[in-house]
């Protein structure tokens, strides 16, 4: 259970080797949470996260191997989680997902495809299972790692865009249906993260770094809001992009 300060002491993170991940978990860690469950596709990143958990104060880790392509190993990833965590589960954050390359990915059906796995069909497949597992316990707290390009898809991103926004959409559903059931799904949606998975890549307007999103989580954390925004003022901008004249909009989007 989350202890008397609110802050959850059994965690689960799938895609725990992301930068965003691993940034989170040691903040989590340095707040008193002391068993962290870490999912993820390499080995050796896996290890080095269980690592940095220990440093920071965790007392047991634990690692689960998934391939984020393979659909039908999703259940089998969320049970092994849960099984490893030995209790029950305060937190599971999704943060699953790969950028991919717009120009080669949009003619090649198998990476489209990919794309669409990976950042759409497992993470929602996976918290259909999260969301059986917490809502038997009777409690539990849900982050999913969703993005500012959910809230208008660009031309130069739009297979990674459209797939976050359909995950951005499943879990607004989600967190709904959990209404009465003592669990809880809270969204982030940051603008470009500058990590190992964007790097090389031309920054867009209100760029943030890993370290910086994850105190962000921490503090929408202890508030509870449905939607997390990194940096916060994102929310008024979202606004704005959602209104905009398609014409203005591609203008807008070629520069971002």
């Amino acid at each position: 259970m989350d202890n008397a300060f609110g802050q959850p002491q059994s965690v689960i993170v799938l895609g725990g080797t992301s930068d965003i991940a691993r940034a989170l978990t040691k903040r989590l860690c340095a707040a008193r949470t002391r068993s962290v469950v870490l999912a993820g596709r390499d080995a050796a990143r896996l290890a080095a996260a269980a690592d940095e958990a220990r440093g920071y104060g965790a007392s047991m880790t634990a690692t689960v191997h998934f391939d984020a392509e393979d659909l039908a190993g999703a259940r089998r990833c969320v049970d092994e989680a849960f099984t490893q965590a030995g209790e029950p589960v305060d937190l599971v954050v999704v943060a699953v997902g790969q950028l991919g390359d717009q120009l080669l990915d949009e003619d090649d059906p198998a990476r489209a495809a990919s794309s669409a796995v990976v950042n759409f069909a497992w993470p929602s497949a996976a918290l259909a299972e999260v969301r059986a597992r917490l809502v038997a316990q009777g409690h539990g707290r849900i982050i999913v790692l969703s993005s500012i390009a959910s809230v208008r898809v660009r031309r130069n991103a739009y297979l990674y865009g459209a797939a976050k926004a359909g995950l951005d959409r499943v879990c607004q559903g989600l967190a709904s249906s959990l209404s009465g059931t003592g669990v809880s799904l809270q969204i982030v949606r940051p603008a470009f993260v500058r990590s190992k998975m964007t790097a090389g890549r031309p920054e867009t307007p209100f760029s943030t770094g890993v370290n910086e999103l994850a105190e962000t989580i921490v503090r929408g954390l202890a508030t509870g809001a449905p939607v997390i925004w990194s940096p916060p003022v994102l929310r008024y901008v979202a606004l704005v992009l959602r209104v905009l004249p398609a014409p203005l909009w591609r203008l807008v989007a070629a520069r971002g």
